[in-house]
């Protein structure tokens, strides 16, 4: 036995460290695998000068004049009889014044841009060369060239222009990417002309997506800290591969400089905007015809929703694209062409996005039920007809019972003349309103007409109670009703503690 012992011992030896070896350099890998995915695969960065060497040539400075008239308020030539020696002496001084005749001045204004086509396309914002007589474009190689307007987008405050001339050597040029894809806390580098300083070059993150700044119907920006200010619009904001994932077009700043928020156009709209306005000329947005709102908690309470989503539908166009397809007023979209609308602002950019003659697949809620409906897309007109936000037009106008602060009467041909209501709208008229209301305070007014209780047409102010009892006999908190306005519906949740009558 004191034999094998150290037999055993002095031939095992030589294995060890080899199994050591073996096992320390397949722990390290699994450390490095794992520290590799927990830092998004990328190192942090020691320096963007390779990246922005390489992205520079394509960003260009937009340099833009336009004439601008300006009334005349200084002297006039005073009246002298024709002939009279001082005529041409006065009419002289007063010309070089500036004092007489109608004058003009030329406004000039800087932006950014990028090259997307060696054919000398190149992308920049709508507000950089809106009104603009002359467009010139200048490049980091010091070649200035001039460039016509091929078209614009106001609503994503995109613009494309075309180079009218050949450049002395080939055009470097960027791509678009796939901005879907950015995270907030990617590295991204923003490429422009701020001030009129010529190219410079900032970094920082994605700091948000989904940004809604009320600049339009279809805002989605994406927002970040690399400094962005006056005349870096237009510009790129490119991600560590040199791919242009926006275009940078706002900043928040209560000081006019960058404060580290900035928002750009993110690619997935940008390239398809540039892309109709390179094939058209303009932009061909789809469109469905109906009015639209957010879904309050109030109003998922009372739609038999889990939780406040989708686009609530206020009213449909009639022989619109949705009303063929079997929208009604009350339904909540809750899908579209399989892209989820999960709040209001949701829809009107994926309709937006879908070509005109399109059929889709439209998911909505209808009386806590889902329905599947096929939607045949329309083509939003020049003034801009289809799918919006809420709208809240007030058209005013002129007893009985009274339920949850509300007078009610039945709708009869002098209740209609007194209130200019139609002929053809039902429902119940509200000739008062309690101050104190829990109506009050959603707006209603006498001269409303409620038009449906809990998603069933109301007829008489008996149905109106009746209904009513029955939502707050259920347990619900609040009662969902629909009221018309001049001929405008919207829903309207009202709370049962907040009534003044209970």
């Amino acid at each position: 036995m004191n034999h094998r012992k150290p037999a055993a011992i002095a031939v095992s030896r030589p294995a060890t460290p080899v199994a050591f070896k073996v096992a320390l350099a397949s722990l390290i890998l699994l450390m490095g695998a794992f520290f590799a995915q927990a830092a998004g695969a990328r190192a942090v960065p020691t320096s963007f000068a390779d990246l922005a060497e390489r992205l520079s040539p394509a960003v260009v400075n937009i340099s833009t004049s336009q004439t601008v008239k300006r009334p005349n308020i200084g002297p006039k030539i005073p009246e002298l009889p024709q002939g009279s020696p001082f005529e041409d002496f006065f009419k002289d001084f007063f010309d070089k014044r500036g004092g007489q005749g109608p004058s003009s001045r030329k406004v000039q204004s800087l932006g950014s841009g990028f090259v997307v086509d060696p054919q000398g396309y190149i992308v920049t914002n709508n507000h950089v060369i809106e009104n603009a007589d002359e467009i010139v474009v200048n490049f980091p190689n010091g070649d200035s060239l001039d460039a016509k307007l091929v078209g614009t987008d106001p609503k994503t405050d995109l613009a494309v222009l075309k180079l009218t001339e050949e450049p002395s050597e080939p055009i470097p040029f960027v791509k678009f990417g796939d901005s879907d894809a950015a995270r907030v806390g990617d590295w991204v580098i923003a490429i422009g002309n701020p001030f009129g300083l010529g190219g410079s070059v900032s970094a920082g993150i994605i700091s948000a997506r989904n940004r809604n700044i009320n600049s339009g119907p279809y805002d989605d920006y994406l927002q970040t800290d690399a400094a962005i200010n006056r005349g870096n619009s237009g510009g790129p904001l490119f991600n560590m591969d040199g791919d242009v994932v926006g275009v940078n077009t706002a900043i928040y700043s209560p000081t006019g400089g960058s404060v580290g928020v900035g928002f750009s156009v993110p690619a997935a709209i940008a390239s398809n905007v540039v892309d109709q306005l390179r094939e058209f000329g303009e932009i061909r947005r789809g469109w469905i015809g109906v009015r639209i709102r957010e879904v309050s908690e109030e109003l998922a309470e009372g739609l038999d929703l889990d939780k406040p989503m989708g686009a609530l539908v206020e009213d449909v166009t009639k022989e619109g694209p949705a009303e063929e397809g079997g929208v009604e007023i009350g339904d909540v979209i809750l899908s579209f062409d399989g892209k989820e609308i999960e709040e209001m602002h949701d829809l009107p950019r994926a309709v937006a996005e879908t070509a005109a003659g399109d059929t889709v697949r439209m998911i909505v809620s209808r009386k806590g039920k889902t329905q599947t409906l096929k939607i045949t897309v329309g083509l939003l007109d020049a003034e801009g007809k289809g799918v919006s936000d809420e709208e809240d037009e007030e058209k005013a106008v002129e007893s009985g019972e009274v339920v949850l602060g509300m007078t009610l009467a039945g709708l009869d041909r002098k209740l209609r003349e007194a209130n200019d209501i139609k002929a053809d709208q039902e429902g119940v008229l509200i000739t008062d309103v309690d101050s104190t209301s829990a109506a009050a305070k959603k707006g209603l007014r006498r001269g409303d007409v409620i038009v449906e209780v809990a998603q069933e047409a109301v007829a008489t102010p008996d149905e109106v109670t009746k209904k009513v009892a029955a939502q707050k006999a259920d347990g619900k908190s609040s009662v969902l009703l629909l009221v018309s306005r001049g001929g405008d519906v919207r829903f309207v949740a009202l709370r049962f503690e907040e009534a003044s009558d209970d």
